[in-house]
């Protein structure tokens, strides 16, 4: 409970002063390329999870389409089999 806390103390002194530094010319110009920094940083996070989420559906699709062959294939094959 004590180390929860602090933490919560740490939180709130944390945003104090980045309230206060924001007031500034060179606060702003810094809040300002944290924006544009996790921003990038989002959208190519968002970008490569897209690409390989495109990827894998491509290889789902391959072997799904290998699985209805295969399970054409076995029923040609019974379908022969129960033949006189």
């Amino acid at each position: 409970m004590k180390n929860f806390i602090w933490f919560v103390v740490g939180v709130g002194v944390g945003l104090v002063i980045s309230r206060e530094a924001s007031k500034t010319r060179q606060g702003k110009q810094f809040f300002s390329d944290l924006d544009t920094k996790a921003r990038e940083f989002g959208e190519a996070i968002s970008e490569g999870y897209r690409k390989r989420e495109a990827e894998l559906r491509d290889a789902i699709g391959d072997v799904g389409a290998g699985a209805t062959d295969v399970a054409a294939d076995a029923g040609n094959a019974i379908g022969n089999l129960a033949k006189p």
